[in-house]
Formats: structure tokens, C-alpha cells, sequence
């Protein structure tokens, strides 16, 4: 990408190597390439620098956009992040100041749910792994049901520790105490013993 400078100014953007007229004159795309960095400056084209030291994994954080600096005495421009703002971790109501503000909406009450936070969404989506693992061996359990027959004890064994597991790292998201603490269960850091593991843990697979 690069930034057209205009009278000490950015101008516009390219996004792609194209044929530009500056001025009276046309040039063709293949400057781009050819064209050494310094060629394209004189005549006012800057490769634009992505700066993305303040871009957060947007999983947990909302992003701005990114601002367009232009530096004259370094004949730079750069495109940058500003602070990033943490979503939500936690569920939050309609206030009395809402209703104060006239942003109540006719079917709701002080204290109803306005929006989710993301405890509630990582929940439901571990709950639906834990249920996505228990269903592979449900075929068992039914079996018992119609014909009887004995669930073998290393599928009950399985299954259990399935459900504890999944109480376990349902508990500790519930107590995790801000977005930050949420981010940190679920990532992934190389062990001394050169395992990969996270802080949250993993629901048990059937061993074959």
C-alpha cells in the first residue's frame, strides 16, 4: 500500500500497483517495481508502514482503526493502531440511567439482560464441546437402556472426568476477573518439558 503526498500532505492511497497520473503526467504500474523507494518519493509516492504494536487479538479486545501519519523529515508514512478496549467479560442490564436517557427500549426493564459478556459465550461454547465428546459415546448408554447390556467401565470412567473437567473450566472462567484474566486462561505457552499447554486445559479425548 502506498500513500500519495500532496503538498505536504496525504492526498490518497494505492492499494495495489496501478498506472497514476501526477500532475500532467502518466505513469505506468510497473514503477512500482522498478523503481527504487527514493525514485518514488520525489515524485510524491510513500510505502506505507503498518504499525501494529498496539493491534490486539481481536477475540478479546475491539481495535480502533488505524490513523495515517505522515512524517516529512523522514519522508515516512505509517499506519497505526491506537488503544485497543477490551471487550466485555461479564453480562450487562439496562440501568436506571438508561432508562434516565430515554435508551430503555419498551420491552425491557431496569435489570434485564442487555448484552453478553464474554464469560457467557466462552461457557455455552464449552459446553457444546463437552457435549460434542460425551454424544460420541451416548450409543453406549442407550444401548443400556434397550438392551441392558453393561456400559464398560472405561467409558463411564471417561465420561465422568468429561463432566468434571468441564465444571472445572467452567468454574474458573466464571471466576476469571476481567477480559485480560480470560485472555490469559486460553493461551498457549511452551512448558519446560516442550508441552504447549494453557492455564484453562483441555476436556479429556477417549483413548483408543
Amino acid at each position: 500500500m502506498y500513500a500519495i503526498i500532496t503538498d505536504g500532505s496525504i492526498s490518497g492511497y494505492i492499494n495495489y500497483p496501478k498506472p497514476i497520473t501526477i500532475g500532467d503526467v502518466q505513469y505506468p504500474a510497473k514503477i512500482f517495481s522498478i523503481w527504487t523507494a527514493s525514485e518514488l518519493a520525489a515524485i510524491g509516492i510513500i510505502e506505507v508502514t503498518f504499525d501494529n504494536s498496539k493491534k490486539k487479538d481481536e477475540k478479546w479486545y475491539n481495535n480502533t482503526n488505524q490513523t495515517y501519519t505522515y512524517d516529512a523529515s523522514a519522508g515516512t508514512v505509517t499506519a497505526a493502531y491506537g488503544d485497543a478496549t477490551a471487550k466485555a467479560h461479564a453480562d450487562s442490564l439496562w440501568t436506571q440511567a438508561d432508562s434516565d436517557n430515554g435508551d430503555l427500549p419498551d420491552d425491557k426493564e431496569v435489570g434485564d439482560l442487555k448484552s453478553r459478556g464474554l464469560k457467557y459465550n466462552l461457557i455455552q461454547t464449552l459446553k457444546q464441546q463437552a457435549a460434542g465428546i460425551l454424544q460420541s459415546t451416548d450409543w453406549y448408554i442407550v444401548r443400556k437402556a434397550d438392551a441392558g447390556t453393561a456400559v464398560p467401565s472405561s467409558i463411564t470412567t471417561h465420561r465422568a472426568a468429561v463432566r468434571t473437567k468441564a465444571a472445572e473450566m467452567e468454574t474458573a472462567i466464571t471466576n476469571a476477573a476481567d477480559t485480560p484474566a480470560l485472555e490469559t486462561l486460553y493461551t498457549y505457552t511452551e512448558q519446560e518439558d516442550g508441552s504447549v499447554t494453557r492455564p484453562l486445559g483441555e476436556l479429556p479425548t477417549l483413548e483408543s
